[in-house]
């Protein structure tokens, strides 16, 4: 008797198969020279100034509003005071890392999905094969180390403004210095709340990159397969940012 394996499940194995495999040819092929620096350069300034206006707006913006959302609450039960702990752990231990990933996602997922894809289907990537190019070093490899190096970095400073944000947000109930404010923040912020958070935002930036290479890189049907790769990528993108959260959390617990 023979179990027939749905076609969606089929496709959904396969291509996790193939982006394992293109995982391990990134590894494979960063590691050896010749290395592309320059290319790399230029990504970080892509993915990573070129998102900062967007990150930290949003990050302004969702420390302001969190602080204005609990202060009611907190003012009910008497431990108002209590704000800039309760929103510089939650920001700087899972919402800053979450949001700030999931824009990037957005962002840079779809941007570098879409750009692979139209190269793709525009035979740029064969025509760099037949010059001796190593198109796969070249567009890949530079792409995700950006990606993994510069998340981090805009994690950092999302949640620097974040909560800047909600320091606003408590002058506008009370009056309150910034020194006050930022000192409640990291008397009550330790060594678990930080480096953990940290840590994952590399594995976060390394999936985005290397899914929104994959997708755009074995893009195909034409300007449809374009979009396609854009917005899969995305998708792709987001879900495993949850999963890899999700394990991070067990893993912190578990040191903990």
């Amino acid at each position: 008797m023979t179990i027939k394996i749905p076609d969606a499940t089929r496709e959904f194995l396969n291509d996790a198969g193939e982006l394992s495999r293109f995982a391990g040819r990134f590894f494979y092929e960063g590691l050896r020279p010749r290395y592309e620096v320059r290319e790399f350069v230029r990504q970080c300034y892509v993915v990573g100034y070129k998102s900062l206006p967007l990150v930290g707006l949003t990050a302004f913006i969702m420390g302001l509003v969190l602080t204005m959302q609990l202060q009611p609450t907190m003012v009910y039960y008497g431990v108002e005071s209590q704000i800039p702990a309760m929103v510089g752990i939650s920001i700087v231990r899972e919402i800053g890392p979450i949001l700030t990933a999931l824009i990037f996602a957005g962002k840079i997922g779809s941007s570098i999905g879409a750009e692979l894809g139209s190269m793709k289907v525009t035979e740029q990537i064969d025509a760099m094969e037949v010059s001796g190019t190593n198109p796969f070093k070249y567009l890949v490899v530079t792409r995700a180390f950006a990606t993994m190096l510069m998340l981090p970095v805009l994690v950092v400073i999302a949640d620097a403004i974040s909560l800047y944000g909600s320091f606003l947000g408590v002058n506008i109930y009370e009056k309150t210095s910034l020194l006050l404010f930022f000192r409640k923040v990291f008397e009550n912020l330790e060594y678990i709340d930080v480096v953990p958070a940290v840590i994952k935002t590399f594995f976060f930036g390394f999936a985005v990159g290397i899914i929104g290479c994959y997708k755009g890189y074995y893009s195909s049907k034409g300007t449809e397969g374009v979009g396609h790769s854009a917005n899969s990528a995305v998708v792709v993108s987001s879900v495993v940012i949850f999963i890899l959260d999700l394990i991070a959390v067990q893993i912190t617990d578990i040191l903990t």
